[in-house]
C-alpha cells in the first residue's frame, strides 16, 4: 500500500469498526437496563408484535379476575339476604302453625298476625334493600326519582333554585317514596315552606303527600342560619339539611341564609318561602313553586339477568351470564309454575282465623321452596363463578409466560455479549490511536 498523507486508511477502518462496536454495545446496555430483549421493532419486529398482543391479553385478563371477584361479591351479597329472609320465613311458619290451633282465641291470633304482617314487610324491605352497587339483587328497590323538569316550569317547583337558596335536593330513601298503593307516582309529591314563628324562629318544613294525601310532615329550625347567625353560609360555600323522616336532603348556599334573614325581619310572614309571589326580590313566586312531584325511576328495577365480563374477547364466550329471581312477598309462595298465592296474596288478615292460619301454612312452605330453588341457583352460580376464576389464572399465567419468552431478556447471555461488545470497543479506541501514529513515520520521509 502506499504511503500518503492526505488520506489515512487505517485510521478510517478502524474509526468505522470502533463506531460499530460501539453502536453493538449501545444496544446491548439498553437491553440489559429495560430488562427486555425486544427494545425496539428493529431488534425483532415479528416477537414485538405478538408480544405487544400477548401483554394486551395478560392486562385483559387480570381485569376480568377482578370482575369475577366482583361477581362472586355481589352474588355472595345476594345470598346473605336470603338466609336472612330464610330465618324471616321459618319464624312466619312457626306463627302459622301456632295460629293453626284451636286452643288459641281470635284475640291471641291477632298478635301472630301482627307479627307475622310484619315480618312479610321486612321480607320485602330486604328484597328491596339489598343490592350491590345500586344493582338490585333480590328484587325490585325505590322506583321513584325527583321530577326535575318541574323547576323549568312555571308554578311548579320553580322557586327550590340556586337563587333562593337551593343548590341541589335528593331522595335518601326511594322504598318510602314508593310505598303508594298504585302506579302512577305523578300523585307523590314534597312541599317546602319556610315560615317565621314565634320567639323569632325560623322554621322549614317539608311535607310528603304519598298517593295525593300529605303523608308526613317534619321541620327542622333554620334560625341560626341567617346572615349574622351562627351558621351563616358564606359566599362559595354550602350545607346539608336532612330530612330524615321524609327521606329527603337539600343542599343551600349563601342565598339561603339571606332567604332565612328575610323571612325573620318580617314578622307578619308575608315573606315567608311558600307565601311570598316575589320571594326575597328573586322573582320568583313561592306561593306555588314550592312543590316537585315524582317520577318512575326504572333504574331500580331487578334485572331478570346480569352478565359479567369474564375473558378477555368480545365474544359470547367472554361473558357469563347470571340470572337473577326476585324474592319479595310478591313472588314467594307463587311454586315453580308462578300460579299458586304468593305471601302477599295472603293480605291483611293472613292468620287472624284457624283457615287462614292453615292456608298460610302452605304458602309459607312453598316460599321456603322458592326461596331455596333461588338460593341454590345462586350459589351454582357463584361455584361456576370460582371456575371461571381458576381458568382464567391458569391462562394469564401461560400468556405470561409466553411473553416472556418473546420479550424478557436473557441477562446472562447478553451480559457476556456486553462484555465482549466492550472489549471490542476498549480494542477499537487502542487501534484507533495506533493507525493515528502512522502519519507520523512519513515526516521522517520529508526530514
Amino acid at each position: 500500500m502506499a504511503l500518503n498523507i492526505i488520506s489515512n486508511y487505517a485510521a478510517n477502518v478502524a474509526h468505522r469498526n470502533l463506531s460499530a462496536s460501539d453502536e453493538m454495545a449501545t444496544r446491548s446496555l439498553s437491553k440489559l437496563s429495560s430488562g427486555t430483549r425486544v427494545v425496539s421493532a428493529r431488534d425483532d419486529a415479528a416477537s414485538m408484535a405478538i408480544g405487544a398482543r400477548l401483554n394486551a391479553t395478560t392486562q385483559a385478563l387480570k381485569t376480568a379476575t377482578v370482575n369475577v371477584g366482583q361477581a362472586n361479591s355481589m352474588l355472595q351479597i345476594a345470598d346473605g339476604g336470603m338466609a336472612t329472609i330464610d330465618d324471616i320465613l321459618v319464624r312466619m311458619k312457626t306463627l302459622s302453625v301456632q295460629a293453626s290451633s284451636g286452643n288459641l282465641s281470635d284475640t291471641e291470633r291477632g298478635f301472630l298476625n301482627d307479627e307475622f304482617t310484619e315480618l312479610r314487610d321486612e321480607v320485602d324491605r330486604i328484597a328491596s334493600a339489598t343490592n350491590f352497587n345500586g344493582i338490585q339483587l333480590l328484587g325490585n328497590g325505590g322506583d321513584v326519582a325527583l321530577d326535575f323538569t318541574d323547576l323549568a316550569a312555571a308554578g311548579t317547583g320553580e322557586a327550590l333554585v340556586p337563587a333562593t337558596g337551593f343548590d341541589t335536593f335528593a331522595i335518601t330513601d326511594n322504598n318510602y317514596w314508593a310505598t303508594d298503593t298504585d302506579t302512577d307516582l305523578t300523585d307523590n309529591s314534597f312541599e317546602v315552606n319556610i315560615n317565621y314563628g314565634a320567639g323569632d324562629q325560623v322554621i322549614m318544613t317539608v311535607t310528603s303527600t304519598i298517593d295525593g294525601a300529605a303523608d308526613r310532615t317534619q321541620s327542622i329550625d333554620v334560625t341560626d342560619f341567617r346572615s349574622t347567625g351562627t351558621t351563616a353560609i358564606a359566599a362559595g360555600e354550602n350545607a346539608t339539611l336532612n330530612f330524615d323522616e321524609i327521606g329527603m336532603t337539600f343542599t343551600v348556599n349563601t342565598n339561603f341564609s339571606a332567604a332565612v334573614a328575610t323571612i325573620r325581619g318580617q314578622t307578619d310572614g308575608s315573606e315567608d318561602f311558600g307565601t311570598a309571589t316575589d320571594f326575597n326580590g328573586s322573582g320568583l313566586n313561592s306561593a306555588t313553586g314550592n312543590v316537585v312531584t315524582m317520577l318512575e325511576d326504572n333504574g331500580q328495577q331487578l334485572a331478570t339477568n346480569i352478565e359479567f365480563q369474564v375473558g378477555g374477547g368480545n365474544t359470547a364466550n367472554d361473558r357469563l351470564s347470571i340470572d337473577l329471581t326476585a324474592v319479595d312477598a310478591a313472588s314467594l309462595g307463587t311454586g315453580s309454575a308462578g300460579t299458586e298465592d304468593s305471601l302477599e296474596d295472603l293480605g291483611a288478615n293472613a292468620i287472624d282465623t284457624a283457615a287462614g292460619a292453615q292456608n298460610a301454612v302452605e304458602v309459607v312452605t312453598r316460599a321456603i321452596d322458592d326461596l331455596q330453588r333461588a338460593r341454590a341457583a345462586v350459589g351454582t352460580s357463584q361455584n361456576r363463578l370460582d371456575f371461571a376464576g381458576q381458568n382464567l389464572a391458569s391462562t394469564q399465567e401461560n400468556t405470561e409466560s409466553a411473553r416472556s419468552t418473546l420479550l424478557d431478556l436473557d441477562v446472562a447471555a447478553e451480559m457476556t455479549a456486553f462484555t465482549s461488545k466492550q472489549i471490542l470497543v476498549q480494542s477499537g479506541v487502542a487501534m484507533l490511536a495506533q493507525a493515528n501514529q502512522m502519519p507520523q513515520n512519513l515526516l521522517r520521509l520529508l526530514q
